[in-house]
């Protein structure tokens, strides 16, 4: 999910960007410049899809306990993970001949333009809104659909583990089973509930801008779909963040590096104090 994050990161931020504001360098190109082009939706679809399948893994790793051996191996995330890997990257294979060159100079062909069959051909149609039904509605569809899933799973299990509790006159506070379910549920909500939340304006506008176009309506203003890209942005780094920070190895390291300043300015201090003690004794 890191990797996966930080390729969007790279594409659709740092090389979108420099081809807008360094024009005529060797990204404007018109076949590399058509690859980034094709590259930002790959990143896009494998960021996503790996939010699915995390969705899906645990799932299966709190609600499914005989499938739960056969499934969560290592073996079978990098089975998974490449898998949703290369099917983003081929799903992602039109967007390289959606443009033209714009220039040829000395044979070479210089930036990227739209085709106009993209707006007209039936293909380009049906195949747009197939990639925005694979990304983002049918995978929010899943991850609100598992999320229900496992919480109702959770609950009935944790329902029945507190009878057997009170019938064994144990305390329900000090079994740790149920404290691991609830930093799992919490994890698991926290990583889907930001993606949708960050998804959210980005989806309001694209269908306010299908339903504008249809009715000849106002088109979104430019700062609202600034708004909604840069929220797109910042799901690439609020997973990331998210599951290193719930991690307790990862947070003691954070404090150590977070205090480890304040650690040797006090040595100093101290260490100064005795070095001009030692000296006026000398004196």
């Amino acid at each position: 999910m890191a990797v996966a994050d930080l390729l969007v990161v790279i594409t659709d931020v740092i090389l979108r960007w420099f081809i807008i504001y360094f024009p005529v360098s060797f990204l404007d190109i018109t076949p590399v410049c058509s690859l980034i082009m094709a590259l930002i939706p790959a990143t896009t679809m494998n960021s996503v899809w790996l939010t699915v399948t995390f969705t899906i893994d645990r799932y299966v790793a709190l609600c499914c306990q005989k499938l739960k051996t056969r499934y969560c191996r290592e073996k079978t995330a990098a089975m998974i993970i490449g898998t949703v890997s290369v099917l983003s990257c081929l799903e992602s294979i039109p967007w390289f001949f959606k443009f033209k060159a714009k220039y040829i100079f000395n044979n070479l062909q210089w930036f990227c333009i739209t085709k106009p069959e993209y707006y007209t051909s039936n293909f380009w149609t049906v195949y747009v809104l197939l990639h925005r039904l694979l990304s983002p509605f049918l995978p929010i569809f899943l991850i609100l659909l598992m999320n229900t899933l496992t919480v109702r799973h959770i609950v009935k299990a944790s329902k029945a583990r507190r009878r057997l509790q009170e019938d064994n006159n144990r305390l329900a506070f000090n079994d740790p089973e149920m404290d691991r379910r609830r930093k799992s549920i919490i994890l698991l909500f926290t990583i889907s509930g930001s993606f949708i939340a960050l998804w959210a304006t980005y989806i309001t506008l694209f269908l306010y801008q299908r339903i504008s176009f249809i009715h000849n309506a106002d088109p979104i203003s430019s700062t609202a779909g600034t708004i909604g890209y840069v929220l797109l942005f910042l799901n690439t780094c609020a997973n990331t963040c998210i599951y290193t920070v719930t991690q307790r190895k990862f947070r003691e390291q954070l404090k150590i590096i977070l205090a480890y300043p304040f650690i040797q300015l006090v040595r100093s201090i101290k260490q100064s104090t005795v070095v001009n003690v030692a000296s006026s004794h000398k004196e």
